[in-house]
Formats: structure tokens, sequence, C-alpha cells
């Protein structure tokens, strides 16, 4: 039996993969770059979907929430004449700082596993020579 999915979360998938095509296709503005769409939530009465989005270049982000923010209303008449949606909801879109912040907690990450392995890296090497140093007064 399938699962049920609520109306409001298959609009707004839909959504999301009607808005990558007429992004790419109907924007025209040379200074929006690259950027994708990372996930659109729509309330519960589809009035209005929040669209995340991230760019290749995060120091684009302003121009390109300016450059969405003047296209929203063409490309909502657009996506209602696709759609068919008794209420197409109003576009309201925010960049997505979760590849960011994934990025950054990465590398916090990554950076306490080498000073944690360099610290047993010291721990191991004094250990080692305390051994050595052993060994050479029981040749004495």
């Amino acid at each position: 039996m399938a699962r049920h999915v609520p109306r409001h979360q298959r609009v707004a998938d839909q959504i999301q993969r009607e808005l990558a095509q007429l992004i790419r296709d109907e924007v025209r503005d040379t200074r929006l770059g690259m950027l994708t769409l990372t996930a659109v939530r729509v309330s519960p009465d589809l009035s209005h979907a929040k669209v995340f989005f991230t760019t290749m270049d995060p120091a684009q982000k302003t121009v390109a929430l300016e450059v969405l923010g003047g296209a929203a209303p063409h490309l909502r008449s657009l996506l209602g004449r696709l759609m068919r949606l008794r209420i197409t909801p109003q576009l309201h879109f925010v960049y997505d700082e979760s590849i960011e912040r994934g990025a950054h907690m990465s590398a916090v990450i990554s950076a306490a596993l080498a000073r944690d392995a360099a610290l047993r890296g010291e721990e191991a090497g004094e250990g080692e020579e305390a051994a050595a140093d052993d060994d050479s007064e029981g040749r004495a």
C-alpha cells in the first residue's frame, strides 16, 4: 500500500522541479550565476512557498537574492500556468546556509581529529623513547 504524503509536500516537490527549470530557462539576468534549489517549504494552505537555494560562490548570495526577488512575480505567474493550481503560492527566496554550516562543521571535526591524532602521536613517541632508554640501560 502506498504511503500517504501530504498534498502541500507533493506541491512543494513539484514547485522545486518546475522552478529549477524556469530559473534556468526564463531568468536572463547575467548576474545570476550557478545556483541550486535545495528545498521548498509550502504552507499548508498553499499560499506561501519558501524556496531555499545555494550558490556556487557564497559571495554572490546577496546578488542572487536580489535577482530572484525581482523575478519572483514573473516566476510565480509562469509556475501558475504550468501547475494549474487554484492558488499559486507567493515565492519567498531564502539563501540556504546549511551547506556552508555543514562544511564548517566538517572542517572543525577534521581539525579536532588531527589535533587528537597529533597528541596521541606525541604520547606514543614519548612512550617509545622511554622504552628505548630502558632497553639501552639493560644492555649496559
